[in-house]
């Protein structure tokens, strides 16, 4: 493409801050430099006609963890790091609203559930168990006890007969997150660019030069906010994750609203409206979902429509609307990785499933790197 005299001065000459990815964490980086910097140019490139990664494809859940999502982190991290990690997260959810608004989230704080399936006995049990410590791990935080056993009034079927509660969780709506964002960085002079493939970087004395597949251009300072996409480009440790999701059609009578958790976070569900929207499995075939590709597989989909017909809405007619996936950011640790990759160069990514939570954060501290 040949841009024209006014393209290139306007959009790609004497750029201070170029961000890649315009998802929560590059939105949120893009304004925070711009509280920091008024006076700066700042571009956001996008690869999709809409944020590629999860930003606009996730679930909704305004959560921090299910307590066996917890004590499986506890196998792998020290208490401090877990509860740091929690903190990290409510923060994070704390920002988001401030930022745009409980409104405009269309904020509902129905709480958080965790079920167990009949065969998850030993799950149920040391979940059951380890509430009081995990209630005093959390309690600084909270100032109260955050998880407590409830009797299921859902009706589900197939389950242990107590669900673990957690009234601090909400539901977003997740397309009116994202569309705020991206209205509230225009509104502040923010240049967002979709479409836009970046290929290549190239670190000079004082400044990196850019690659897009057709063209390149000066860059005072480059972040990476590419989540799942951005091994390919930083060598960060970052291994993509794709999540299948699907969204019935609207139920008569729903009586099911809240946030809901399954087998260590690995399924979740929950209304939107009178639809009921469930996710995960990811753990049937972790090499396979290991993967930048957008798609839906047998497997996994079978799974999904077997948990809804036989323990979400039993006995009922459900039709199943619409399919899709979304491309997470996972690594070895679940500690997120913000760092300074070389002299103009910088990164804030690897979310592990947890960006609507930890993305304004991981933003935030991206941009105070520089």
């Amino acid at each position: 493409m040949k841009w024209s005299y006014w393209e290139l001065k306007n959009w790609f000459t004497n750029v201070d801050y170029t961000i890649v990815g315009s998802g929560i964490v590059g939105l949120h980086a893009a304004l925070e430099l711009r509280d920091r910097f008024p006076q700066s140019k700042i571009l956001v490139l996008e690869k999709g006609i809409l944020p590629q990664g999860a930003s606009t494809k996730n679930a909704g859940f305004a959560c921090f963890g299910s307590v066996s999502e917890i004590l499986d982190d506890l196998k792998s991290h020290s208490e401090e790091e877990v509860i740091q990690l929690i903190l990290k997260r409510w923060n994070g959810l704390q920002l988001l609203r401030k930022r745009i608004g409980d409104q405009t989230l269309d904020y509902k704080p129905y709480g958080g559930y965790e079920l167990f399936l009949k065969d998850q006995e030993d799950s149920y049990q040391e979940c059951l168990s380890k509430l009081p410590f995990i209630n005093e791990i959390v309690q600084p935080l909270f100032k109260t006890a955050v998880y407590r056993k409830e009797v299921d009034r859902f009706q589900f079927q197939g389950i242990h007969e107590y669900l673990i509660f957690n009234p601090f969780e909400a539901q977003i709506d997740t397309g009116n997150m994202m569309q705020a964002l991206i209205k509230l960085a225009v509104s502040q002079d923010i240049l967002i660019l979709n479409q836009q493939n970046v290929t290549a970087f190239h670190e000079k004395q004082d400044a990196v030069e850019v690659s897009l597949e057709d063209f390149s251009f000066s860059t005072s300072k480059l972040l990476f906010a590419t989540n799942g996409f951005t091994q390919k480009l930083t060598n960060a440790q970052v291994s993509p994750a794709r999540a299948q999701v699907l969204i019935t059609a609207p139920i008569p009578n729903l009586d099911i609203k809240g946030t809901f958790h399954l087998d260590k976070g690995y399924y979740y569900f929950r209304n939107v409206g009178d639809r009921i929207l469930l996710g995960g499995g990811r753990n049937l075939d972790f090499k396979g979902e290991t993967t930048t590709e957008f798609g839906q597989t047998t497997l996994i989909q079978n799974q999904l429509e077997k948990l809804l017909r036989e323990v979400i809405l039993p006995n009922q007619e459900v039709t199943i609307e619409h399919r899709w996936s979304g491309i997470m950011g996972l690594g070895s640790g679940k500690n997120p990785i913000v760092t300074q990759l070389s002299d103009h160069v910088y990164c804030g990514v690897r979310l592990g499933g947890m960006g609507v939570a930890i993305g304004s954060l991981i933003g935030k501290e991206l941009a105070n790197l520089i």
